[in-house]
């Protein structure tokens, strides 16, 4: 019998990747539930999985979770627009409807893999520890928090494990839908640098670039979501490289790559909240799931950007 494993928001940067490489596994079949408002269907194009246009806590979907469809679920589906300031609704779409799966899963005994965020770590001191310094300065943040509590709430009676897993500064293929809509620019720093540059427009960084930040690729993401699926406890863990590298970092990197020079404008940062360091401590996640990152900032930049120039879009397990 095939494992048929639900993704949540699969038609979106990370959960498109996981779907791509699930489908490589022996015996397995993939549903994705996502309502396109913020995903995109171009990721899906060679994904050959059941998509289902709904929200993730469409009321047919929790009844098929609950009558146990589905060997494992991992939820990615959320509002990750950290410009969105409406608090009732981001606590709506991530927090309570991730409540409702749980509610659901724990009928039919269906683990829960579900995607968390470094924004529960707030401005605190790095290097970011599980339990230490969860301090959001925004309802994204916080509605992340949220779900982190209430998945704790669940970890004695929920008959399978619920594995949380707080994403760093993630990269990687399948993110360009971000630059795309309504003008507003999400994706990561190594894609926007890169349109910049082939764009022929100029490169500007906050004074004096040496902000630092846990950049880790997509390949690593998806390695860690995959080992959550053996992990055998409940637990939230951070997934990042471990290693926070400066802006400077990827620019340099950049033009190596590209064999260029870039010249580089600084300016003010006009954000008095801005994080100006963020670094994953990886020894719970070590722990949970027998996991450790795999990819530098130098060989991640390398294999984004080299199937960025040959035009290649959507999940890296489709290139």
């Amino acid at each position: 019998m095939k494992d048929r494993i639900l993704i949540t928001g699969g038609a979106g940067f990370i959960g498109s990747n996981l779907a791509a490489a699930l489908l490589k596994r022996p015996n397995t079949d993939v549903v994705i539930a996502d309502d396109f408002s913020s995903g995109d269907w171009r990721n899906l194009i060679h994904v050959d999985c059941e998509v289902r246009a709904v929200y993730c806590d469409d009321a047919q979907l929790l009844q098929d979770i609950a009558q146990g469809h589905f060997s494992a679920i991992y939820h990615e589906a959320a509002i990750t627009d950290t410009t969105v300031m409406d608090q009732k609704l981001m606590v709506n779409v991530n927090t309570d409807a991730f409540a409702s799966i749980l509610k659901a899963s724990a009928i039919s005994g269906t683990r829960v893999i579900y995607a968390s965020s470094a924004g529960t770590y707030g401005n605190s001191a790095a290097p970011n520890c599980i339990g230490a310094g969860e301090e959001p300065e925004n309802i994204y943040g916080f509605s992340k928090l949220a779900m982190d509590r209430i998945a704790a709430r669940w970890y004695d009676s929920h008959p399978a494990p619920i594995i949380g897993l707080r994403y760093f500064n993630v990269y990687g293929p399948g993110e360009h839908h971000k630059n795309e809509r309504d003008g507003n620019k999400t994706a990561s720093m190594m894609l926007q640098l890169y349109q910049r540059v082939k764009a022929g427009e100029p490169i500007r960084l906050f004074k004096y670039g040496e902000q630092k930040r846990d950049f880790v690729y997509i390949r690593d993401v998806i390695g860690a979501n995959l080992a959550a699926l053996d992990a055998s406890r409940s637990g939230v863990c951070n997934i990042g490289s471990g290693k926070a590298r400066t802006f400077n970092d990827v620019v340099a990197n950049l033009n190596r790559t590209l064999n260029i020079k870039l010249d580089v404008e600084y300016f003010d940062n006009p954000f008095t909240f801005y994080q100006n360091h963020t670094e994953a401590d990886l020894s719970e996640t070590s722990m949970l799931l027998n996991w450790q990152p795999q990819w530098s900032l130098e060989q991640g930049m390398d294999d984004y950007i080299a199937l960025l120039e040959t035009k290649h879009r959507g999940p890296v397990e489709t290139a």
